[in-house]
């Protein structure tokens, strides 16, 4: 049987490579980043303790061969030192007159200062009386209405003068030295310039007799008698002998000479000039005794202004609620300083007495604003000639709301100027409903306002008793323009301590009582750093 081969059928398919390993993706080995302290683990070498890098400072040329391991202070050295940059720690030194002449930092010499009670805005405007006081600056208080600068001022061997009810006088019709000082000035042959002191002088005057019988009128006076009351002073320059008081001004209106009935336009009527000078005669009546501004202005000055020294008028007995009072007397304290830095101007412009800046400080300005009428337009005259007068200004307030609470409109566009014409503007610890107003005047950025809202933050709760600071008491934040702004943090020496307590009535406790607080800043013991 013949065998028969079968040949299979064949389909071609493709070819099938042999099966291999599964290759594994390259693993990427990823570097930890070290933490504050280093690496962690085994081997890492982590430090338990990282200790703080001691810092050092030095000019530019110094340090400029440690780079990258340098930076800037961010804050210029020039002016008074007030305190160490929060930051950096570098000190900061600060006040509107240093850095208006010697740095041109600012374009013109003046300060305000906001931030809520407490934090230390009157203690870092002594900080600046101090210091500008050694260079040759006298520091002007024209009306401490909470007698905050008076030790300040003793110890400086300065001036205080006292004002209020049975404290002391202040004549407004006192020329002051500008009698004596127009007759230097002729003597020497500066008549021009003694024309101008003794006109000076007479608008002075005449200002502040307009501006008390506003205050105690609620009303100016009318266009006649202004004009009644400006022949009544040069009749008494001319024919009274010696400083005349406001009782003489009354006396000659009521007697009537010449110069006075022809502006009085009583057509040689008796009775008629009687009737159009009833009510003056009515208002100098008040003014000279027993009317709501009481006898401050009714007698001759008890204790003269001197120019060479430091001043500050001491209005603290004038109580809170008489706003009328408190009105005339920083209206007269206004007046009768600026008339003495005049005289000095006048005197220097003539070679006769060496130039004299002064540093004049407004403080609670938010009360002299309120007191009456007339007061805005004068602290926005100031605000506006004091590089001409050659006078340095800072004006202290709470809060930017203080500044629109004024009850007139044109008065609340002014006081809000104060704060946009300012050089610089000093901020302390201010509540967040603060920040739009605020930003209206100056620029500042999120992270500036939110320090000044965590600087106005009460102290910690304390169950022992002790005095805790607030966390923004001496910290403040400097804003020049639009540059940022420079935190500083003030601190007192030993002297300074004993010269800043603004809470003695509280801790001033006669010998054997109890304390019922502690002082607000406790002076170092002997042996403990400042």
């Amino acid at each position: 049987m013949a065998r028969m081969k079968v040949q299979k059928s064949r389909t071609h398919t493709a070819p099938v490579e042999p099966k291999t390993k599964k290759e594994k993706k390259p693993t990427v080995i990823r570097e930890k980043i070290p933490g504050a302290r280093g690496w962690r683990g085994r081997g890492g070498g982590a430090a338990a303790l990282v200790p703080s890098v001691r810092e050092y400072r030095g000019t530019t040329v110094q340090v400029c061969g440690l780079w990258p391991f340098s930076s800037g202070t961010s804050s210029p050295m020039i002016g008074v030192p007030i305190g160490r940059h929060e930051e950096t720690q570098a000190t900061v030194c600060c006040d509107p007159i240093s850095w208006f002449q010697r740095a041109g930092l600012i374009s013109n010499p003046s300060a305000f200062i906001l931030g809520k009670p407490g934090l230390g805005k009157s203690t870092l405007v002594r900080r600046m009386m101090l210091g500008l006081a050694g260079q040759g600056t006298n520091p002007l208080v024209l009306g401490d209405l909470k007698g905050e600068h008076v030790d300040l001022v003793k110890a400086a061997g300065g001036q205080v003068i006292s004002l209020g009810r049975g404290r002391g006088y202040l004549n407004i019709l006192d020329p002051g030295q500008a009698i004596e000082v127009a007759q230097l000035l002729e003597g020497q042959g500066h008549e021009e310039a003694a024309v101008r002191v003794r006109a000076d002088a007479h608008g002075r005057r005449l200002n502040m007799v307009v501006a008390l019988i506003t205050i105690s009128r609620n009303q100016p006076p009318t266009d006649q008698e202004q004009t009644i009351l400006d022949r009544g002073l040069r009749w008494l320059d001319e024919h009274f002998e010696g400083v005349p008081i406001l009782g003489d001004l009354l006396e000659v209106i009521q007697t009537g000479p010449d110069e006075l009935r022809q502006v009085a336009l009583d057509r040689g009527d008796w009775e008629v000039y009687q009737a159009e000078t009833r009510a003056l005669e009515a208002t100098l009546l008040g003014l000279t005794g027993g009317g709501k501004l009481g006898e401050i202005f009714s007698q001759h000055t008890t204790n003269p202004m001197q120019r060479d020294r430091a001043v500050v008028f001491d209005v603290s007995s004038i109580d809170e609620t008489e706003t009328d009072l408190q009105a005339a007397v920083l209206l007269a304290c206004w007046s009768y300083g600026f008339g003495t830095v005049n005289v000095a101007n006048a005197l220097a412009d003539a070679g006769l007495e060496p130039c004299r800046h002064y540093f004049v400080v407004l403080d609670e300005l938010w009360r002299a604003l309120r007191a009456g009428k007339g007061m805005v337009d004068r602290v926005d005259a100031l605000t506006r000639l004091n590089r001409s007068v050659g006078v340095g200004q800072v004006m202290i307030s709470h809060t930017m709301s203080d500044l629109l609470a004024l009850p007139a409109e044109e008065d609340r566009m002014k006081a809000q100027g104060f704060v946009e014409r300012s050089g610089m503007v000093i901020c302390g610890g201010l509540p967040a409903s603060e920040m739009a107003l605020l930003t209206k005047a100056i620029p500042l950025s999120r992270q500036e306002q939110q320090k000044l809202v965590s600087w106005q933050d009460p102290p910690a709760w304390d169950s022992r008793g002790i005095d805790v600071e607030p966390p923004g008491r001496g910290k403040f934040l400097i804003k020049v323009g639009g540059r940022p702004g420079i935190p500083v943090h003030i601190g007192l020496t030993k002297t300074e301590a004993l010269l800043n307590d603004t809470n003695k009535r509280w801790h001033d406790a006669p010998e054997g009582e109890s304390l019922m607080a502690a002082p607000s800043v406790a002076p170092p013991t002997a042996g403990e750093p400042a």
